[in-house]
């Protein structure tokens, strides 16, 4: 990552993310591990979109797929004993939410563009979600 990219990823970590990491522990109910690597979440030419496309893709979706796993006891345990860790990358460039989650061994992986269709945060949920339910 260059100093541009440093410079969102440090204003973005001080200003959105305290309170995107705060609904994501109160949504799952415990502190929930997050492994976010930062530096594959860039493409240049979009740096002033990720201010609104970060929470979209990657913070919100995860948010409601917790709220409505945890909606009752049962999906609070499962939740707790089954998720381990949250992990955000951009390895693949998927834009389609049936490609980019997966669930293995605990890992939740949102492996998302950080770009491409920001605003389809129902479909990430709803995705997540049946992801989480099958899986938990």
């Amino acid at each position: 990552m260059g100093l541009k990219e440093n410079r969102f990823t440090k204003t973005f970590q001080e200003e959105q993310f305290p309170e995107l990491k705060a609904q994501l522990i109160a949504a799952a109910g415990f502190d929930v591990a997050l492994n976010i690597e930062w530096e594959t979440l860039f493409e240049d030419r979009f740096l002033h979109l990720y201010k609104d496309s970060y929470p979209k893709i990657y913070f919100i979706p995860l948010i409601e797929a917790f709220k409505a796993i945890t909606a009752d006891d049962m999906g609070k345990e499962a939740l707790a004993e089954g998720l381990k860790e949250v992990r955000i990358t951009n390895t693949q460039d998927h834009h389609n939410p049936k490609n980019a989650y997966s669930f293995v061994d605990g890992i939740l992986t949102v492996d998302h563009s950080p770009i491409l269709n920001a605003d389809q945060v129902e479909n990430r949920t709803e995705v997540l979600t049946d992801l989480l339910e099958k899986n938990l």
